[in-house]
């Protein structure tokens, strides 16, 4: 509903790219470039300076870029209020996950959903928690679901369920023969380790803390950006890892992995999290009623 050629200076103006605001938006950058001039044209000033192959606001550019922002909040705030006044169930709801929500919890959540609701389009984003949070804030996407605390106070965070972690090794290693393993042995064995800004590794390492760990004296062999990396990496005999029980049921059915229990446990919080707004998308309240069923019964 909004002017074109301000949608597209506030993408340019979000990313400082002309190249990653036609990606977004679907266009050609020759395309992106021809919208932007038309504005600046209509305001008779520039609105980029353009020095060295970057871009930055002027002045007059940061002015638009503020009413922007305010022009298309309250336009939002308007559908969102009539979407609800109207009943209106439709729509699309862009949803975040971090990669092991994404890829062991939401599958059979929003396939259940879609079975309910086949009018709502879900648009899923993964990435790592620090990247989902950042996105909710900046309102690239509808609401988040995380596996690791949130500390932007200005967000609404509801716990959804607990998920336990362990130690991963493969078979025939010499700590399967223990129930329990004090996770200050870990130290012990190389350790295959999530990337930096996963929640995973940040629960992991304040844990490790927390436990008495020196993360000096902490061998990481590897920094892996995926599960699946880092399941066959422990696998095939490289070293050591915690990981989400929920993510490795099937190798641990198949007899690849064995987990084993750390002492003192490790657990952390699945949650929830969206901005606060006044007025929602219907189809957003319903997945958040939908979702805290899902969680009290596969608890």
């Amino acid at each position: 509903m909004a002017d074109r050629r301000l949608q597209v200076f506030h993408t340019v103006a979000r990313l400082l790219s002309f190249t990653k605001a036609a990606e977004e938006l679907h266009m050609t950058q020759p395309a992106v470039t021809f919208q932007v001039r038309q504005l600046e044209e209509q305001f008779n000033t520039r609105l980029f300076d353009r020095t060295h192959n970057r871009i930055s606001l002027t002045d007059a550019g940061k002015r638009v870029y503020e009413y922007a922002e305010r022009i298309f909040e309250l336009y939002g705030d308007m559908d969102r209020s009539v979407r609800d006044l109207t009943g209106d169930m439709s729509g699309v709801l862009i949803l975040g996950a971090s990669t092991t929500i994404a890829e062991y919890m939401l599958p059979v959540l929003l396939g259940d959903f879609k079975a309910k609701h086949p009018e709502v389009t879900i648009r899923l984003k993964v990435a790592n928690t620090e990247g989902i949070v950042s996105q909710i804030e900046n309102n690239e996407i509808d609401m988040g679901v995380v596996e690791a605390p949130v500390n932007n106070k200005n967000l609404v965070v509801e716990e959804c369920r607990t998920d336990q972690m362990v130690l991963i090794v493969p078979p025939g290693h010499e700590l399967t023969k223990e129930k329990t393993v004090p996770i200050k042995r870990i130290v012990d064995y190389p350790f295959i380790c999530r990337e930096e800004g996963s929640g995973t590794r940040e629960v992991m390492i304040e844990s490790m803390v927390a436990g008495g760990v020196n993360l000096s004296d902490l061998n990481v062999a590897m920094e892996l950006g995926s599960l699946e990396a880092i399941k066959g990496a422990v696998e095939a005999g490289m070293g050591v890892s915690i990981l989400s029980k929920a993510t490795i049921l099937k190798e641990l059915r198949l007899g690849t992995l064995v987990a084993l229990e750390l002492d003192p446990p490790i657990t952390r919080p699945f949650s929830f999290v969206h901005q606060k707004q006044k007025f929602r998308v219907r189809s957003m309240d319903e997945l958040l009623n939908f979702a805290r069923s899902y969680c009290q019964s596969h608890k």
